[in-house]
């Protein structure tokens, strides 16, 4: 069976807004329904969990009332942290007598609303065979490493650099042994987390239009990406 976490339980600082970047406009739909739908859309076909801050669930459950939004997903209460939001859908997967051996679940940004359905399936096709697969894609700018102190830096081959994207899926018995672990800080994606419990993750090609919606300025580029898109 396929699932999908898709965490949503940022409150959107850096957007400078009021309103959740997840939930802001993006051609007329809030950006997570975009999400959404390309989950809903993809031949892999995965039940979909939404994690939210309990301070937004009631807003959410307007905005699908407002936007007609009838794709069935089950809601559940995040965390303090992003950690801690996958880690409650996993616990909300555990409730629910999942067979996590038998299972590939997907963990994906809210924020990353022009994922499509194909990069989708390629990453459950690739967690089948591998057990953790995640897309990311190679930089192209010049690299260069800082010192932890700051105070020297050092020229780095671009080649050997990948930015993350989500999704990023793995069996469901993988990620479950490695959100077992204490959160650390060096946890900026669930990869980490899992290669943290010494599981190899296989990249794959991602698409340098699946952005994230983190700064005002990302959602006008996000406005004509979607147009190229279609």
């Amino acid at each position: 069976m396929n699932y999908v976490i898709i965490v949503a339980g940022g409150t959107g600082s850096r957007m400078d807004v009021h309103t959740p970047k997840q939930f802001l406009l993006l051609n007329g739909m809030p950006v997570m329904m975009h999400a959404i739908q390309a989950f809903h859309k993809s031949q892999s076909a995965p039940q979909i969990i939404v994690v939210l801050h309990a301070g937004m669930r009631e807003t959410w459950s307007a905005l699908c009332q407002t936007h007609r939004f009838d794709i069935p997903h089950s809601v559940v209460t995040g965390g303090e942290s992003r950690f801690g939001s996958v880690k409650k859908g996993l616990e909300a997967l555990k409730a629910g007598d999942v067979d996590l051996s038998q299972s590939l679940i997907a963990i994906h940004d809210a924020a990353r609303p022009l994922i499509t359905p194909g990069l989708i399936d390629s990453t459950y096709e690739q967690a089948s065979r591998t057990g953790a697969a995640a897309l990311a894609v190679r930089s192209t700018n010049s690299v260069r490493i800082v010192s932890n102190n700051g105070l020297k830096n050092n020229a780095h081959r671009r080649e050997t650099v990948y930015l993350m994207q989500t999704p990023q899926t793995f069996s469901g018995t993988i990620l479950s042994e490695a959100y077992e672990a204490p959160e650390q800080g060096m946890y900026t994606d669930d990869s980490s987390v899992v290669e943290k419990k010494g599981y190899p993750i296989s990249l794959i090609d991602g698409d340098t239009r699946n952005i994230k919606i983190t700064f005002p300025e990302d959602l006008a580029i996000a406005e004509i990406l979607l147009r190229t898109m279609d």
